[in-house]
């Protein structure tokens, strides 16, 4: 047994849910287990395929830390929220478990499958979900609703799909639909926003699909751009400050990229960051390039004798700076910065780069924005188009990159179901 709720077996219902990533799949398990017949439609060759490469890195599936801290993480509305309380780290964990695969937690907080891989854990929950006669349909595009039949009866569904190398029209209908269709960002593997228009059509409001946990473009000098450019800052103190003035820090690591900067504590950064530019049309991060070493210990160490050193061998000797941090400093200084100790612990321990741009939407790994909080009642309903469900990144949160996105993605696709199989349960 599943660790899902179990619900009083109703008369059987049809149901479609557009999207096979985490949050339509997890829809699909509540509902079928509810006792309806579940069909599953996504645009790509097979579900799940994002997931899975989110997974190639090590398939980091949730965050143990402390529940407050860990729905603090969110930017979401109350119902977002209380979908987190509802099927949270710890229950998401068990339900991992349930499907025979081992976790455990790594230093940091995060959680993973003890083989660090996604695809058998997707394995097994496909098995589970065709168990509970969930029908999968790959390679079909979603591009509305059609014409109603009859008054009372909700509008089909229409898809494109290839059969025998002809693109074929299909009109489906069902008691309910769930839509989870992703946001905008890695098109390749199914999440376009081509849904934005088709909800638009219908006067639900969407609000404008932005990059999250994004890399962000600097004008690097060509001397940076071709030495250092893929190059890893270890173990570095990021900051920037939010819309409300507060400073927000992360100990972490980045990368200099051709275009500009990414790696973890930029994502962990990005909304504040992403918020500046949208504010100010540029934005300030700040750089702690040795956080364990105070100011006063770095000036000790650059006033010793320098001898026959470099000063780059000497800065290398005595702070240990790496030529990727040096160079760095050598773009964002200048020469008297370098000739003066406390002009250059200062720069050390906050050097600020100017962030021009995001990248482009399709690059990052998230997407913000999306189905706003009022056109969803509590059940994750569209209060404007009756029976039609919504969950996943369609819904305007946003999140860091830690197992916080697929959590918010589970949970909210498990409430979502929970929701609809309550209202097929009330007379029509």
């Amino acid at each position: 047994m599943n660790q899902l709720d179990i619900f009083d077996i109703a008369p059987a219902k049809t149901v479609v849910i557009v999207g096979g990533g985490p949050a339509g799949l997890m829809a699909a398990e509540v509902i079928a287990s509810a006792g309806h017949q579940v069909s599953v439609y996504d645009a790509m060759p097979s579900v799940g395929r994002k997931f899975l490469l989110a997974g190639v890195g090590g398939m980091n599936i949730t965050h143990a830390e402390p529940a407050e801290d860990f729905r603090a993480r969110y930017s979401a509305n109350a119902n977002f929220i209380n979908a987190l309380k509802q099927f949270d780290a710890t229950a998401l964990r068990n339900w991992v478990h349930g499907l025979g695969i081992d976790t455990f937690v790594g230093t940091s907080g995060r959680v993973f499958p003890t083989d660090m891989k996604a695809a058998p854990l997707l394995r097994a929950w496909l098995h589970r979900l065709r168990e509970l006669g969930v029908k999968i349909y790959p390679r079909h595009r979603w591009l509305g609703w059609g014409e109603k039949v009859r008054e009372n009866e909700p509008a089909p569904l229409i898809f494109t799909t290839t059969e025998n190398a002809t693109v074929v029209t299909k009109s489906i209908s069902a008691d309910a639909v769930l839509l989870a269709l992703g946001g905008a960002s890695w098109q390749r593997l199914g999440s376009d926003g081509a849904w934005v228009p088709l909800l638009n059509e219908h006067h639900v409001q969407v609000n404008e699909l932005v990059p999250s946990n994004c890399g962000f473009a600097i004008a690097w000098s060509d001397l940076l751009r071709e030495q250092h450019a893929g190059e890893p800052l270890h173990g570095v103190g990021l900051s920037c400050v939010d819309a409300e003035g507060r400073v927000r820090s992360v100990l972490s690591e980045a990368i200099i990229s051709a275009y500009g900067i990414e790696g973890t504590g930029i994502y962990a950064l990005s909304k504040y960051l992403r918020e500046q530019l949208a504010q100010q049309g540029n934005a300030l991060l700040n750089i702690d390039l040795l956080p364990d070493f105070p100011a006063d210990k770095i000036i000790q160490r650059l006033k010793k004798p320098r001898e026959k050193n470099s000063l780059s061998n000497f800065l290398r000797k005595q702070l240990n700076l790496s030529p990727t941090k040096l160079a760095l400093l050598r773009e964002f200084t200048t020469k008297n910065t370098f000739e003066n100790p406390e002009l250059l612990a200062l720069a050390i321990k906050k050097l600020s780069l100017t962030l021009i741009a995001t990248r482009p939407i399709d690059e990052a790994i998230s997407t913000a924005g999306g189905i706003a909080a009022k056109e969803l009642d509590k059940t994750f309903m569209l209060t404007k188009i009756p029976g039609v469900f919504c969950a996943g990144e369609m819904l305007d949160w946003d999140a860091p990159t830690g197992g916080y996105l697929l959590t918010g993605c589970f949970a909210s696709g498990r409430a979502a179901g929970h929701g609809l199989v309550s209202w097929l349960k009330k007379p029509r």
